[in-house]
């Protein structure tokens, strides 16, 4: 079950005007195409493994553990502090729990899903009793925030999302369902191609002078298949756990852009109130999302004790994934 959220964002705050300053983009375009109004931005001598530290902290504090409690971490995230070791190392050192498994998982917008199906198993075997996955970001320090870039700098922000994931004796709560996917066909429309071991070698002077540095996003043919995919995944996970999409109490959708959620929301026919929303306020986050949505879900009273949420993503690889949540 989940047994603790918690999340953190920085505390700088850079809305569409202050985009308008960088590049040729406006208030009015950027809220037309993508909802959103502002997002935060890391401040500087901090690292992605401060924001994550700072949610790990509030969702073992909110499972009514303490840190040494914790026996295995999963991380999230495709904007690594380092290129390697992964983040979770950095956030097992920053907590104090030496000696734990720490997993790192790259699957950018599904992330946290993928990590949640993950903790599921490791929890349902009996290899561990309380799992903190992580979901967290830092986008801004990697984006082209020229006219060039501005299809994708606009849309994402930085964030950090945690949940402790821990057993259950009360088989009616908990994770009901996961459902995994990918179609690598399409990794291409959605990548950051540089660097990369695929070149050789990885880095010179003057890949630092190609578009390749930045994230490249076809966004008319995402847009296509998350809007396809969003909808099928969710009923998916539905089917799997034998219920009716109707009893859902809210739908926590990966925040890529309002109007995939609008036409999602349409599709599966759900009013308004059962669909979570906070992109206008922090841009795409990636694999942090979900995680820092369901937490503000709670703390907004949103979810309660016996809510039924379904978790949904679509992201680059192509990825997308659901899991069913019994709370």
């Amino acid at each position: 079950m989940i047994a603790g959220v918690g999340h953190y964002v920085p505390e700088r705050i850079v809305n569409n005007f202050d985009l308008e300053k960088m590049m040729d983009t406006s208030d009015e375009w950027i809220r037309e195409r993508t909802g959103i109004v502002e997002r935060r931005w890391i401040e500087d001598g901090k690292n992605n493994v401060d924001l994550a530290c700072q949610a790990s902290l509030k969702a073992i504090e909110n499972a009514g553990l303490e840190i040494q409690d914790i026996d295995f971490i999963i991380f999230a995230t495709i904007s690594t502090d380092y290129f390697f070791p992964g983040t979770g190392c950095f956030l097992q050192e920053k907590l104090g729990v030496p000696g734990i498994g720490a997993l790192d998982i790259r699957n950018q917008c599904s992330g946290f899903v993928y990590g949640l199906s993950t903790a599921d198993q490791f929890i349902k075997s009996g290899m561990y009793k309380n799992i903190l996955l992580v979901g967290s970001e830092v986008q801004s320090r990697g984006l082209d925030f020229t006219t060039r870039g501005r299809d994708v700098a606009v849309i994402f922000g930085d964030g950090a999302g945690a949940a402790v994931i821990s057993r259950s004796e009360n088989d009616k709560k908990g994770i009901l369902a996961t459902c995994l996917h990918a179609d690598g066909r399409h990794a291409k429309e959605l990548w950051q191609e540089l660097p990369g071991s695929a070149r050789k070698p990885m880095m010179t002077h003057a890949i630092i002078d190609e578009p390749g540095i930045y994230p490249y996003m076809n966004g008319r043919y995402v847009f296509k298949h998350a809007v396809t995919r969003f909808p099928e995944v969710i009923q998916e996970s539905f089917q799997a756990a034998g219920l009716d999409k109707n009893e859902v109490d809210l739908v926590i959708p990966h925040q890529a852009n309002l109007r995939i959620t609008e036409a999602v929301r349409m599709k599966l026919g759900l009013p308004e109130e059962k669909v979570f929303s906070n992109i206008h306020k922090y841009g795409n986050t990636t694999a942090a999302s979900i995680p820092i949505a369901m937490s503000e879900a709670i703390e907004e009273g949103r979810i309660k004790e016996g809510s039924l949420v379904c978790l949904a993503s679509f992201g680059s690889g192509f990825t997308w994934a659901s899991a069913l949540v019994r709370f």
